[in-house]
């Protein structure tokens, strides 16, 4: 049942309402215990694990206010809906003073309470969401790694000022974590972190994803959107793959730096904005501009201060915590038991170059996961994934080209299909990547 894990508790004297809400609360999948005594209702809440009460205002052991104070005197997170017969204002205001989340009449529609906890559990699922976001961030900031120590002092350090960062390192490194890490250690935590990663749109798409657009001003515009340059207001601005912008999104972004407003798509209007911009890659800016693919003023607008983030490979040292740590918080997510690590695999994940980075080894963990069937993480099920069957009648040249094809298919997806990257990667030159990719017949996303 889609709502089963969610567990509510009703209280209510009259058993025969709390018994036709727990139905019609069961028949929308939430999994419901019904108490008539406020008192024995406390006891339950102290033993068991509920997201939700729905109190009855009026009882005769305990009104629902007084029942409201000591559930969040126990329990502060625990929300709570209290219901009643007799609605007025002043009740409805006191309840939300008190701590409820809401108030119900027992007259109105049931649909408007079902709306009610519908948006308890959306709320609930969502903090647990920043939550765990909140976790791996603080988590992934710890290391042993010298160098890694040092750009974690150093984003500590710039967090304090409103300088714009830009951070370097291969895809997969955690480039959105540190920024994310930035943005909380700063003055703008209270506001929001919005990130874009500019790969994903097109230009036009990139520039209405950014400043926002007025209803009509293109084709599809239906109506008026507020761009990610706006909702960052107070905040901070994270721009993934900045190498993929274009040259003349790479002007009105400079622009914006420079004269702190911004101008929706179709509109003249000037819009003040005031946000600290965080810029992320794992290309080569220099030698894009060289090429004249990427503004050099706009670069040293974005990089006041450049933090170059260490690939996996050269933190050995962080690799069992990290493990160990998606394997906790993975199994939590999914639901299911992970009891142990097999030494073998342990050993083979603490040897592996990982070319996808901490991306790669959260992915691995979460497969490991999915495989395990006794909640022991062996290295067998890792292996069995990336075994290939080859048919006999293959030559050893045939075989040869087939495993290099594969390999070079799983690094071009590592490396987010950056060719330059891809080539260090494999020990070649990116001429003769091109070689290979035409000879072998190559697929590379775009």
């Amino acid at each position: 049942m889609k709502n089963e894990a969610f567990q509510i508790l009703v209280v209510d004297d009259e058993k025969a309402y709390s018994d036709s809400l727990s139905i019609i609360l069961r028949s929308e999948g939430y999994a419901v215990d019904t108490e008539t005594s406020s008192a024995k209702a406390l006891e339950m809440i102290g033993s068991k694990e509920y997201h939700l009460v729905i109190s009855d205002f009026m009882m005769e052991d305990m009104d629902g206010f007084e029942l409201l104070k000591m559930i969040k005197e126990k329990k502060k997170e625990l929300e709570v809906i209290i219901v009643t017969g007799y609605g007025s204002i002043k009740n409805a205001v006191e309840a939300m003073k008190k701590g409820a989340f809401s108030y119900y009449i027992k007259s109105h529609d049931p649909t408007e309470l079902l709306h009610e906890v519908s948006k308890v559990k959306r709320i609930r699922a969502l903090t647990e969401e920043v939550h765990q976001a909140s976790e791996s961030s603080r988590y992934l900031m710890r290391s042993k790694n010298k160098k890694m120590q040092e750009i974690i002092e150093m984003a500590e350090k710039v967090a304090q000022s409103d300088t714009n960062v830009l951070l370097l390192g291969e895809s997969g490194v955690g480039k959105e974590v540190i920024a994310n890490y930035i943005h909380e250690q700063s003055n703008r935590k209270f506001y929001q972190f919005i990130p874009v990663n500019c790969r994903s749109y097109s230009k036009t798409l990139l520039e209405s994803e950014l400043f926002g657009h007025e209803k009509g001003a293109y084709t599809g515009a239906t109506e008026t959107r507020i761009g990610k340059v706006e909702s960052a207001q107070g905040g901070t601005l994270f721009l993934d793959e900045i190498g993929d912008a274009t040259l003349d999104t790479q002007i009105k972004l400079l622009r914006v730096l420079d004269a702190k407003y911004i101008e929706r798509i179709g509109s003249n209007e000037h819009i003040d904005v005031d946000f600290r911009l965080i810029c992320a890659t794992n290309q080569g800016l220099k030698e894009q501009i060289q090429q004249g693919e990427f503004r050099e003023d706009f670069f040293y607008r974005i990089s006041t201060f450049t933090l170059e983030i260490p690939a996996l490979r050269e933190r050995q040292e962080d690799i069992e915590e990290m493990v160990r740590f998606f394997v906790k918080q993975i199994s939590r997510k999914m639901d299911k038991q992970a009891l142990d690590i097999e030494p073998e695999l342990m050993t083979y994940l603490l040897k592996y170059s990982y070319p996808g980075n901490i991306r790669e080894l959260k992915n691995i963990i979460e497969r490991l996961i999915v495989l395990s069937s006794d909640g022991i993480l062996r290295k067998k099920d890792l292996l069995a994934n990336q075994q290939h069957s080859y048919s006999l009648e293959y030559t050893l040249k045939e075989v040869r080209a087939q495993a290099e094809k594969a390999y070079i298919e799983q690094m071009l997806r590592h490396m987010d299909g950056h060719l330059s990257e891809t080539a260090n990667r494999l020990g070649i030159t990116r001429r003769q990547l091109f070689n290979k990719i035409g000879q072998l017949n190559i697929y590379v996303e775009k």
